[in-house]
């Protein structure tokens, strides 16, 4: 995973201009995470530059993260705040860390990181091992597509295009970006996944589906959702 978030990645990171950088998404995504919290310690799996671990901890919640790119963290470690944040590289599939937790949460698709079913039921193994009993994993991912050729995202500076093959469930992503003039293009590999395939993921680790929201704000999950934000409990 880390290749794919490399040091020119990771420079650019913070500077993108999907919904998910917006202030008032990471704001909600923030509230959401630390009222599951309940005044316990959250656990980020693949906590990056800290997009939601710092609005996380500056609404008092004690946080601590996993991410595979020394790059990434890098860029974290330069923000006001991240010295309060203990971070560990590795696989959020397998790295443990120190001390147990009320919350797991693995965010913005990053599930799909994980490009084999075994690695996927490996983090929700990993996630249950850090819980304590009551405590919650939460994922926030995005719906599968139902084409197999899907563009996610279109703006004067990036084209995202998502290209599925539906009996493996590989999925990769291809974004188009303008940086200084010039068109670049990064494609990386996902494994689509369904809320049930989660739910039944989720068993095998021990949990319980608690919640399903289709997004921070906690609004239903219908069938019209693109995405969810799934709640799962340790048993």
């Amino acid at each position: 995973m880390s290749g794919w978030f490399d040091e020119e990645v990771a420079a650019r990171y913070d500077d993108s201009t999907g919904s998910e950088f917006d202030g008032a998404v990471i704001g909600a995504a923030a509230d959401s995470l630390a009222s599951l919290a309940a005044g316990g310690a959250a656990l980020e799996f693949a906590i990056g530059t800290g997009r939601i671990a710092l609005p996380l901890a500056e609404r008092q919640v004690r946080v601590s993260g996993i991410d595979y790119s020394p790059a990434m963290v890098a860029q974290l470690r330069a923000k006001p705040g991240a010295n309060e944040i203990d971070v560990v590289i590795g696989d959020f599939a397998t790295t443990r860390i120190a001390g147990t937790f009320s919350l797991v949460y693995l965010v913005f698709n990053t599930i799909n990181n994980q490009t084999t079913q075994d690695a996927q039921v490996a983090s929700f193994e990993n996630a249950a091992t850090h819980l304590d009993s009551g405590g919650c994993f939460v994922v926030e991912v995005g719906v599968p597509n139902t084409r197999p050729l899907e563009v996610f995202d279109l703006s004067d500076t990036h084209v995202g295009v998502d290209e599925l093959d539906f009996p493996t469930q590989r999925l990769v992503s291809h974004h188009f970006s303008l940086v200084d003039g010039s068109w670049q293009r990064l494609s990386a590999p996902f494994r689509s996944v369904s809320p049930g395939e989660l739910d039944l993921m989720a068993r095998i680790a021990g949990m319980r589906l608690r919640d399903r929201w289709s997004g921070w704000k906690r609004e239903p999950f219908t069938s019209e959702s693109t995405k969810h934000v799934s709640v799962w409990e340790k048993l």
